[in-house]
């Protein structure tokens, strides 16, 4: 074998060469190479893989089989057979987040990457490599570059986001509004999120649908990651040039202007970073969102009287679906204990945070209502919590808050029980959302917005202080002639709004 993408901590390195995708799909068997040491997951009995037709099927099941088998901590399989150790407790889940010192997030310390036994182009590496972005550091480099990352995510005006996010919903609602029927998998929830990151970005909109589908084959863990990957970095890097060029009010100019001086690879590098995780996230929670808007008679009895407002589905949804369901990945500093488990120093941990956030140890179990509660994992805690979840909860909200007042009879097309999901190590996709509605030809509110309009960034900074998910000052709300009682979709946005 040649050797690993990942040299020692004290080694630069930009992550794994390019070349072909020869690795095997999912379920393939590890890389030949040295046998795995006593004590590591992969000797363990009773590893399960996080992906395949179990962990589509019943994710939760799946999780408390481990649990009751294993305790908080139990051993696991990625795509190809990778060995792991997936936390499934709550307060060990917080334990190994929060405490640096003892579990770095540097990936050249996973042992089985030193000691060769991961291929070169093993379909993990788009998602387990190293790279010179915040998620790859700890300590001082760490801070350097997340706070590059954060600072410019603030200078974009919330209220502008939101207007962002109400047009291009209305134009994804337009192509389907007159037929009656839609899928809102692959006719909304997917293209929304790449819709405003690339007016975030700066980018040519005609980028965004390339973008969709590389960025859900990085994800996705099979041998078209890595060729999706070097496309997402082709993209990102002709962008950082351009704009070097001619800057403008978005993400890829404020970081190469950011005092903290980012190359231009980790301007790139961070780009990527923020694309695949915030499109993967936010339409997996703008999907299963909606799938509960379409439901739950929570949600759907907010119509006559309900307690379920748009906001609060969000949160349940965090709480019960994050639309991450496994996150990677921490590094022991040295051997230890937790939760009566072994571990090595290397070994691979992953963060469980679906099954962090049922476990029974916090008292509660999954579908409790969670009002106002946001202690949730859905969006990691520690130095690693994401910097950007006020923006993914305001483009969910708004987006579904849109469809909604354009489509007020949306409902479901099939029986709920014939809907199928697709895990892969990492999360859990609904294959598809399709719906009836009664078909409308109402006016789009930014039918003459001209293409390519002012980006969400423009003017100072501003965050809103109106709930995520608030339809708030957008005025994109479309009134419905003949829509049946007086008032009663406004009073209904009325109660969004509050909530």
């Amino acid at each position: 074998m040649s050797t690993p993408p990942f040299p020692g901590p004290d080694l630069p390195s930009a992550g794994p060469r390019p070349g072909p995708s020869t690795a095997a799909e999912h379920g393939a068997a590890p890389a030949a190479g040295a046998a795995p040491p006593p004590g590591c997951p992969a000797h363990a009995a009773g590893a399960a893989p996080l992906y395949g037709p179990e962990a589509s099927a019943d994710p939760t099941g799946l999780y408390e089989r481990l649990r009751a088998e294993h305790g908080a901590i139990a051993p696991v399989l990625l795509e190809g057979g990778v060995p792991a150790w997936l936390l499934l407790g709550y307060d060990e889940i917080l334990q190994v987040a929060r405490n640096p010192r003892r579990f770095a997030r540097d990936t050249r310390l996973w042992r089985d990457w030193r000691e060769g036994r991961i291929p070169e182009d093993s379909p993990l590496a788009p998602v387990l490599a190293w790279r010179p972005d915040c998620i790859s550091q700890d300590g001082r480099e760490h801070r350097r570059l997340r706070g590059a990352v954060k600072d410019s995510l603030e200078r974009f005006d919330r209220r502008a986001i939101r207007r962002a996010v109400h047009r291009r919903a209305h134009q994804l609602v337009d192509a389907f509004a007159g037929a009656g029927r839609a899928e809102l998998v692959g006719q909304f929830a997917l293209s929304l999120p790449m819709m405003v990151l690339t007016d975030l970005y700066g980018l040519p909109e005609e980028e965004g649908a390339r973008l969709v589908t590389a960025s859900r084959q990085l994800v996705g863990g099979t041998r078209k990651a890595l060729e999706a990957d070097r496309h997402i970095h082709e993209i990102l890097g002709r962008l950082v040039a351009a704009k070097h060029l001619a800057p403008g009010p978005d993400l890829a100019s404020w970081l190469i202007e950011h005092e903290a001086a980012l190359s231009d690879d980790e301007v790139r590098q961070h780009l990527r970073l923020v694309l695949v995780l915030a499109h993967e996230a936010t339409t997996n929670l703008m999907v299963n969102t909606l799938r509960m808007v379409l439901t739950d008679p929570r949600f759907r009895g907010t119509l006559n009287g309900g307690q379920m407002t748009l906001p609060a589905a969000v949160e349940q949804i965090l709480w019960d679906e994050p639309p991450l369901t496994v996150l990677p990945a921490r590094f022991p500093r040295y051997d230890m204990e937790i939760a009566g488990r072994e571990v090595r120093e290397g070994d691979l941990l992953l963060l469980g945070l679906a099954a962090g956030n049922a476990d029974p140890a916090t008292g509660r179990t999954t579908g409790q209502e969670m009002h106002g509660n946001r202690s949730h994992l859905s969006f990691n805690s520690g130095p690693h919590e994401c910097p950007g979840q006020d923006i993914g909860r305001a483009v969910t909200g708004s987006g579904i808050d849109t469809l909604i007042a354009r489509l007020p009879d949306l409902r479901l097309a099939v029986p709920e029980e014939e809907l199928t999901w697709t895990s892969s190590s990492w999360s859990r996709r609904l294959d598809a959302l399709p719906v009836r509605f009664t078909p409308r030809h109402d006016r789009n509110p930014f039918a003459r917005t001209p293409a390519g309009g002012s980006r969400p960034g423009t003017g100072p900074a501003a965050r809103s202080e109106a709930p995520a998910g608030v339809a708030g000052a957008a005025g994109a709300a479309c009134t419905e002639p003949g829509r049946g009682p007086a008032g009663l979709w406004r009073r209904l946005r009325g109660r969004v709004r509050t909530g």
